[in-house]
């Protein structure tokens, strides 16, 4: 091998004309990039626009092969920083203009709790694991979702919050991992209880019968938190 080979450098043993095959396989691969990140969820991408992320996985390829391999010619990944930068701001632009297709590639802000209550359906709708949200949940410095009046999964990933002011807090289900192991599926101690699966709020006078959430029809239950002494006693 000759040093400072300049043509070897730039473009090796290809022919001119196969930089449009570069150009045509880094627009299959932006594509390729774009769609399966798309189809693989937003908390993958959280922090980053699909488009961000699909942008610095392929630069970032682009870079790094000509560094290391003799036989990449640097021309190639020029036409592929070129070709990429191309599309991600074609991309954008056109997602600016286009409701549709932004909703379609990013996704749109979803509903997940709403009154101190997980909205089942659009819930298990999204790749978001209830442990993953009782755990952002208690970032912020929430005990329990009777604290919560909406949460929305944003299309970034991110979680936003609205809590209730400290006068409007009710009863709600523990996100404390201690107290989630404590859940029964028969309450036998009279007082209010949490559905572990939606947040639903009952009260219960502790007969040892198996009561099924009348939200969501699940059995399982835990001590709610947040309960006054004066509602302890009172069925729902």
């Amino acid at each position: 091998m000759q040093p400072f080979d300049w043509k070897r450098i730039l473009i090796h043993d290809f022919p001119w004309l196969y930089l449009g095959e570069v150009a045509l396989r880094t627009v299959i691969m932006f594509t390729v990039l774009l769609l399966a990140l798309t189809v693989s969820g937003k908390r993958e991408v959280k922090q980053l626009s699909v488009y961000e992320l699909v942008l610095l996985i392929g630069l970032g390829s682009a870079a790094g092969d000509p560094m290391f391999y003799d036989d990449v010619p640097i021309s190639a990944a020029i036409v592929v920083f070129v070709v990429m930068m191309g599309c991600y701001k074609l991309i954008t632009r056109l997602s600016d203009k286009n409701k549709k297709l932004r909703e379609a590639i990013e996704g749109k802000p979803v509903y997940v709790i709403q009154d101190g209550c997980i909205l089942s359906q659009n819930f298990d709708q999204e790749d978001l694991g209830q442990d993953e949200l009782f755990s952002e949940l208690r970032q912020i410095g929430v005990e329990h979702l009777g604290q919560v009046r909406i949460a929305i999964l944003e299309p970034s990933g991110q979680l936003s919050v609205f809590q209730y002011s400290d006068a409007e807090i009710k009863p709600g289900l523990p996100v404390m991992p201690h107290l989630l192991l404590l859940q029964t599926e028969v309450p036998v101690v009279a007082g209010k209880y949490a559905c572990t699966n939606c947040g639903n709020i009952q009260a219960f006078e502790g007969t040892g019968k198996q009561p099924g959430c009348t939200r969501c029809g699940k059995h399982n239950w835990v001590k709610a938190l947040g309960v006054r002494p004066d509602e302890l006693n009172r069925k729902v």
